[in-house]
């Protein structure tokens, strides 16, 4: 009786096996795999990628969906899809796609496939800064109809405190400096900070405060992380307070921050948690509705960086920041 009810448990996993064999035979849906290996992409964003039809495009992700291929993802009013980010090691049916995914990520992508990439990030980057350009004037405004500036820049500030007291920190660079509230903490503690914002508006306004504030040790840069890779910069921290969800492709944050710090250097963020409040969109200029933390844990990981410390803190409006560091090499005690 045992050898027979061995016989059927593995005769119903081969079963189960068989969806994820069919779904992923397709040269198209292993490519969508693979652009979908750091991003998440809508169908319409997929559709102009691969040149084909929406409703020919949303079939390929339904069957890859319901083989657990993919997983769908809520922003407002649109679906975008994204590689499942709970996959049970132990669970042969995941082991399987987890195999999938590795097996096609050895195989680099096309420089026309690329291309096209490249070409949504770039919508997404001038929607941000179009908004940036139009409301810099009304930007902590905004930013507080989600969450005022010291309920997460308090806990991020302690965060980089209590580390950099222990550390032979001298460099530090925060993205995104928005109006430059956090400099005056960065400059307190490190010998040389740099700010690095793609929005002339809101780097004058940053601008503003290191003159206010007598910071004398901030540089302030217009452009992309690109631009200080280019250049060979290399830093000790990296801050994003409240950016991640503004940019065009987070993943990439991560890999970037990554090359541009030294070993035992620390990435620290704060972001918004996963949420449904689609206002935010049109408001906030963001262009993502929030992050579950298992999706920044698998970029840092395909960063070779190491996730520490993590605070979440609720807000009484419904939203919730997570505080997050992740580190180059080591992570101190």
């Amino acid at each position: 009786m045992t050898s027979l009810n061995a016989h059927a448990n593995q005769l119903a996993s081969v079963e189960a096996l068989a969806p994820i064999f069919k779904a992923s035979g397709d040269p198209l849906r292993l490519e969508i795999l693979r652009v979908l290996r750091r991003d998440t992409f809508g169908v319409l964003e997929l559709s102009q990628m691969f040149d084909m039809r929406q409703s020919g495009m949303s079939h390929h992700l339904k069957v890859m969906h319901k083989a657990g291929l993919l997983e769908p993802q809520r922003e407002g009013n649109a679906i975008f899809y994204r590689r499942p980010l709970h996959l049970d090691s132990d669970k042969l049916t995941d082991q399987t796609i987890r195999q999938i995914f590795e097996t096609v990520d050895r195989v680099p992508l096309a420089e026309p496939l690329q291309k096209k990439i490249d070409a949504i990030r770039e919508q997404r980057a001038d929607q941000s800064q179009a908004f940036f350009s139009r409301h810099s004037e009304q930007f902590r405004e905004q930013q507080e109809l989600i969450a005022a500036f010291d309920l997460y820049a308090e806990p991020t500030a302690e965060l980089i405190r209590k580390r950099a007291g222990k550390q032979d920190w001298q460099t530090a660079l925060e993205i995104g400096p928005g109006e430059g509230a956090f400099l005056p903490v960065l400059s307190g503690l490190f010998g040389h900070v740099v700010a690095l914002d793609n929005s002339r508006d809101m780097l004058a306004k940053a601008t503003r405060t290191c003159i206010d504030e007598k910071l004398n040790n901030v540089d302030l840069i217009e452009g992309v992380t690109d631009t200080l890779l280019a250049r060979g910069d290399s830093f000790d921290l990296v801050v994003a307070n409240m950016v991640l969800h503004h940019v065009p492709s987070p993943a990439d944050i991560f890999l970037d921050a990554a090359a541009l710090m030294n070993n035992g250097g620390c990435f620290v963020i704060s972001d918004l948690c996963s949420h449904d409040q689609d206002w935010a969109k049109e408001n906030c200029g963001d262009l993502w509705l929030g992050f579950e933390p298992e999706e920044l844990t698998s970029w840092a990981t395909d960063a070779d960086l190491v996730a520490g410390e993590q605070l979440f803190i609720g807000l009484r409006n419904g939203f919730q920041v997570q505080v997050r560091e992740f580190w180059k090499t080591s992570r101190p005690a």
